[in-house]
């Protein structure tokens, strides 16, 4: 005889066997046991997916760091050593894997929470409730809230493990190749910043709460995971674009004949006058450009201005704004638990049904009509 294992845990003890003391006893009102245990056999696909891909990064980031940034920095010293030399032999092999596998990897780390959105919306949350396991759960004695709160949490730990070695040794990898690599993105560089600090933690975490809720939205995995992929990505604008307003910036003037000059991330420029106002660049150029001078006369202009934020803000700005995207975090978790436990209330005196019916609910109610 072939036994059928249920995918939701079993229920806690006393229930349903007569021994508790109803729906308001304290014996049904004990947690389930083995959560955990539940939640890793029916997600352990995706276990092993994330386990793999955290594996594959820090192995290729490891190499980066360390073999790759050592043979394209000696390939760099060769074509310096050779520099206006006819016949000039260095290794561009090597310079080209280097800038292959720091592209390949940052690009992954960047579309993290991008993963964890679609996942989230799509398995995590949204499958469970089109297909109805989740309101099994619910009846064999698994609050909603409960069932919620021990999918996002290991989850989020999880993600946040796995992300932060990642961040970690792609920063430790960045840096060996700093001042070594005539190629090596700068400090300033977008995907870099986020790659190389806390804020992918942050936007992870971020992309996991979003693709929670737009599960519990729509309760479907296609339209789940689809909206979780288009809310992360503005999730993701909304914080680049907020980034460089979360610190004080640093203002530089240069003569017209210069041009403007700054070093790390712009955030405005454009023309000094002579009174101290800034105005729009024109875009024509420095002074020197034909017609320049005299449009810069016309214009009462004096010399560039660039407003930006050197190296020394790196840490500031990361941190104000991981900061930032945690309480934003934190934020969408609570509007989830709310949602959840507003669509799953009963009203006693009408008698009606909680929301998220099953298919097979749905099903009869159309039959029924």
């Amino acid at each position: 005889m072939t036994t059928v294992t249920s995918p939701v845990p079993p229920p806690p003890p006393g229930a349903g066997t007569g021994t508790g003391k109803g729906t308001g006893g304290t014996a049904a009102a004990d947690p389930p046991p083995h959560l955990l245990r539940w939640l890793l056999r029916i997600h352990r696909p995706a276990l092993y997916v994330w386990s793999a891909l955290v594996v594959l990064l820090a192995a290729a980031l490891i190499v980066l760091g360390g073999p790759l940034t050592d043979d394209a920095a000696e390939a760099w010293r060769q074509y310096e050593a050779c520099s206006g030399s006819a016949t000039c032999r260095y290794d561009q092999d090597a310079i080209l894997l280097y800038k292959d596998v720091y592209s390949y990897t940052t690009i992954a780390l960047n579309l993290l929470p991008f993963l964890l959105a679609a996942w989230s919306g799509a398995a995590l949350v949204g499958r469970e409730l089109e297909n109805g396991t989740a309101q099994l759960a619910w009846t064999l004695g698994l609050s909603p809230t409960r069932w919620l709160a021990v999918k996002l949490a290991p989850s989020a730990a999880l993600a946040a493990a796995g992300t932060g070695l990642l961040v970690l040794l792609h920063r430790m990898a960045w840096r060996a190749g700093e001042g070594r690599i005539s190629t090596a993105k700068p400090w300033s560089d977008l995907p870099t910043l986020h790659a190389n600090g806390p804020t992918t933690v942050a936007l992870t975490l971020a992309g996991l709460a979003l693709g929670a809720l737009t599960g519990l939205l729509w309760r479907r995995t296609l339209p789940a995971l689809a909206l979780g992929l288009v809310f992360t990505g503005g999730l993701r604008i909304l914080t680049d674009l907020v980034m460089p307003h979360l610190w004080t910036t640093r203002t530089r003037v240069t003569s017209l004949v210069d041009g403007p000059s700054y070093g790390g991330i712009p955030v405005d420029s454009g023309l000094v006058t002579s009174s101290g106002a800034h105005i729009p660049d024109p875009g024509c150029g420095p002074a020197f450009a034909e017609g320049c001078a005299d449009l810069y006369d016309r214009l009462d202009a004096t010399g560039f201005y660039a407003t930006y934020h050197p190296e020394g803000h790196y840490w500031p700005l990361q941190l104000t704004t991981t900061a930032l995207v945690l309480v934003a975090a934190a934020a969408l978790v609570v509007a989830a638990f709310v949602l959840l436990r507003r669509s799953t209330a009963t009203t006693a005196t009408t008698g009606r049904t909680p929301a998220y019916p099953t298919s097979t609910t749905r099903a009869r109610e159309e039959a029924a009509a």
